[in-house]
């Protein structure tokens, strides 16, 4: 049960956005700008970054949420699983590989990321604006991560949800939609 009072049908950040629709709007659009605006990283990939951010944060509303709009992005779902459990033997190119590791180094935090790992991803072919988007995110995701976590946000019930979720991320990007979140209460 969430700390505060959040809708019961709204699991993880959504209820917390929903709660705050204030706060929630800079939010979403910086959200929206970094994951699905135009950039040299495919959505999956920067979906990747948010995953392994989440993950090594063990938010697990936000790691489950995130490594299933990646599988959609990417058509599978071994990559996410070997990029959580070990970056450098990953089925990605060696600039995202040395892209995860400076956003894994961001969540470890922010100094620890060296002149060696930037070094190391322009080698790869990174561009500056690869690099700032990259320790953006991760930055942001260890933001959202401590707010689900922090609050205390519950895990969906239905087990589905994460599909459903990357589905309205993938087709709907981090907007609140339109209609709102009602349509996703149970009816008895």
């Amino acid at each position: 049960m969430a700390h505060i009072p959040v809708e019961a049908h709204l699991p993880g950040i959504t209820g917390l956005l929903e709660y705050r629709k204030d706060t929630a709007q800079p939010i979403r659009e910086l959200t929206q700008i970094l994951l699905r605006g135009p950039s040299t990283l495919t959505e999956g990939e920067r979906e990747l970054i948010a995953t392994v951010v989440s993950n090594g944060n063990k938010c697990k509303f936000c790691t489950a949420a995130h490594t299933a709009a990646a599988d959609l992005y990417l058509g599978d779902k071994e990559t996410c699983e070997m990029v959580k459990t070990d970056i450098s033997s990953a089925p990605v190119s060696e600039k995202m590989k040395a892209l995860l590791i400076i956003a894994d180094k961001v969540r470890e935090g922010g100094k620890l990321v060296t002149t060696a790992h930037i070094e190391k991803a322009k080698a790869e072919g990174a561009t500056d604006l690869e690099i700032h988007d990259t320790v953006l995110i991760a930055a942001l995701f260890c933001l959202y991560n401590k707010y689900v976590d922090g609050l205390g946000t519950a895990l969906p019930e239905e087990a589905g949800y994460f599909d459903v979720l990357a589905d309205r991320l993938i087709n709907h990007g981090y907007m609140r939609l339109p209609q709102g979140y009602d349509h996703l209460k149970k009816t008895n």
